[in-house]
């Protein structure tokens, strides 16, 4: 049974998405949710819109980042007319029944498809890691076409397409309304583009239901995101959440088929990589029942440092990677 909102945004009409390749099936939805409700705060004070129970698949629908404020015909001298109080409209919340604070909440990606357009752009004074080198602001925008797998940024130059979220999180044990432009350890805009298809994002969870929003997706982007966007763009996405009960952890982690990884966020990107690095330890220790000397040495063999979010302040989010394949033989 579908329940929820079914109407289909204007933007993402079935003949304007671009498939994603899913890693395997994709189960039907259970509910549908479109774009008719976004929000762009984080905090409990903001009610759900969706009720689910744990195993759940929704689809979901997105905004891009401006909410509608750009479009493929806009121009570089449109970005001086942003509303920034607009920005990352995000779905949901989504109430995860039984989810309670110091559960964890497992978030599958099973497909992820593209609107059928995208933007980039880069301004002065904007979040970019070199904004302060830049005089003018600067937009890019791409028409996409079903079935398509890559970008060309100019001629010459293609790019492929890797759809996710930049934002990924649940509601923070607060009635301030939080600016969902740094990443948390509600997760957030994280900004991490290995959060895709196929993954399985986990969130600790601060409130009853989790309050879980999805939005701000991106076509295509660079570890670090360094001028401050992405190709933003409208999407359609199905997902599957689950509760974790008897695990806790103080930050976002996630797991592919072939590696598994943890989250850091902090001031400094120094100490957001101490973090992550921490939190790797703590996994190794935990469930693969190693010494925390021996995880820091194989930490650093097999262990891959990320920069996710680099110009987002006032927090830096680093991620390490360590691959499944090397305790296939332990196991």
């Amino acid at each position: 049974m579908i329940i929820g909102c079914t109407t289909v945004p204007d933007e993402m009409t079935q003949s304007s998405m671009v498939p994603e390749t899913s890693v395997a099936t994709t189960p039907e939805p259970d509910f549908v949710l479109d774009t008719s409700n976004t929000h762009n705060k984080f905090s409990r004070a903001i009610p759900p819109v969706l009720r689910v129970p744990p195993g759940a698949v929704v689809e979901l629908f997105t905004k891009e980042a401006t909410d509608g404020q750009l479009n493929v015909n806009s121009t570089a001298a449109d970005l001086a007319k942003l509303d920034f109080n607009l920005i990352h409209p995000l779905t949901g919340p989504i109430h995860v029944e039984g989810a309670m604070p110091g559960d964890v909440l497992a978030v599958t990606f099973h497909e992820i498809e593209l609107g059928n357009w995208g933007w980039n752009a880069h301004r002065p004074g904007g979040s970019g890691l070199l904004a302060d080198d830049f005089h003018e602001p600067y937009l890019k925008t791409w028409s996409f076409s079903p079935g398509q797998t890559h970008v060309e940024f100019e001629p010459g130059i293609s790019i492929p397409l890797q759809p996710f979220p930049g934002v990924v999180g649940v509601a923070p044990d607060t009635d301030e309304m939080l600016s969902t432009i740094p990443p948390r350890a509600n997760g957030g805009n994280m900004d991490n583009k290995y959060i895709g298809v196929g993954t399985t994002v986990y969130l600790p969870v601060f409130v009853e239901g989790a309050l879980l929003s999805i939005g701000d997706t991106h076509a295509v982007q660079g570890d670090g995101e360094i001028c401050g966007t992405a190709i933003e763009a409208p999407m359609r996405i199905v997902l599957e959440v689950h509760v974790v009960k008897g695990k806790s952890i103080l930050e976002p982690q996630y797991e592919t088929d072939d590696y598994y990884a943890v989250t850091g966020f902090a001031e400094t990107i120094h100490e957001a990589a101490r973090k992550a690095s921490r939190y790797m330890l703590d996994y190794l220790e935990n469930e693969h029942g190693m010494a925390r000397e021996d995880a820091y040495a194989l930490a650093s063999l097999a262990g891959d440092l990320k920069i996710s979010e680099a110009v987002d302040m006032p927090h830096y989010l680093v991620s390490m990677h360590i691959p499944k394949e090397i305790f296939k033989k332990r196991q």
